[in-house]
């Protein structure tokens, strides 16, 4: 059976390492750069309350059930001003509004994990901070680490196909955050750290010209990348309460 222990840290990919990692008892860190773990932070930033929720379910009427606002896609929420995907479309209106925000990587490996003891949203913005709080977590419950690199999925896939497409941004985010967490790393972890180390100097260039990055700016959302590549500009550490992101202050 394939496992990381008896280590401290660890990496898993996805949906399956999300399912995994909640079954152990893990503190989790969810992490998809471009976009929703940054969106996530974004708005918490701002003071919004997020309801992260899957796809193919009706999120619109979850929504009007928690008296909350459902996140539109990008182009549609774009054309009637509201907040989407985009983190950049997250301000100071936007406080202490709740939304119901839904994504293929994201929100569903979220909503997997969601039985988590801890289960944190991480990206670069917050790569330092959410690993501070994890590492204060871990002190306390005992329980190990895993960081969840989302990835992104295929189009069009096969039958036969896995859907799941690896990406760089994300493996990068969660190397970002694995550099600042305490605690033995199992090999998967080391890697993942490692590569974000080498690619630190060129960090910026790398996500903007990443598939991922190149897809949102080819669809006008270039701000998306330019405002998700950056490292630790955020203290906010959003982790999981009751099906909602709350800022976290020490306390589950």
């Amino acid at each position: 059976m394939f496992s990381q222990s008896p280590y401290a840290c660890r990496m898993e990919w996805g949906r399956r390492g999300a399912r995994e990692a909640a079954d152990r008892g893990d503190i989790i860190i969810i992490v998809d750069i471009l976009s929703f773990s940054s969106t996530v932070v974004s708005a918490l930033h701002y003071g919004s309350v997020i309801y992260p929720y899957p796809p193919y379910v009706n999120g619109k009427e979850y929504a009007k059930e928690i008296n909350a606002e459902y996140i539109l896609g990008r182009a549609e929420a774009a054309k009637a001003g509201k907040p989407t995907l985009s983190p950049v479309t997250f301000n100071e209106e936007h406080s202490n509004k709740r939304y119901v925000l839904s994504s293929l990587n994201g929100a569903f490996c979220t909503w997997i994990a969601s039985k988590a003891q801890a289960l944190f949203a991480g990206s670069l913005l917050n790569a330092e901070a959410v690993a501070s709080a994890a590492n204060q977590l871990r002190l306390t419950t005992k329980a190990n680490i895993t960081v969840i690199p989302c990835g992104e999925q295929w189009s069009y896939g096969r039958e036969e196909e896995d859907t799941l497409r690896p990406a760089i941004e994300d493996y990068l985010g969660a190397g970002a955050i694995l550099s600042y967490l305490e605690g033995e790393k199992s090999p998967e972890a080391e890697v993942c750290m490692g590569a974000f180390l080498q690619a630190k100097p060129k960090l910026n260039a790398l996500i903007w010209d990443c598939g991922s990055g190149r897809e949102l700016r080819e669809r006008g959302f270039a701000s998306d990348v330019e405002h998700c590549r950056r490292l630790n500009v955020y203290q906010t550490v959003p982790v999981l309460k009751n099906n909602h992101f709350v800022s976290y202050h020490g306390e589950l």
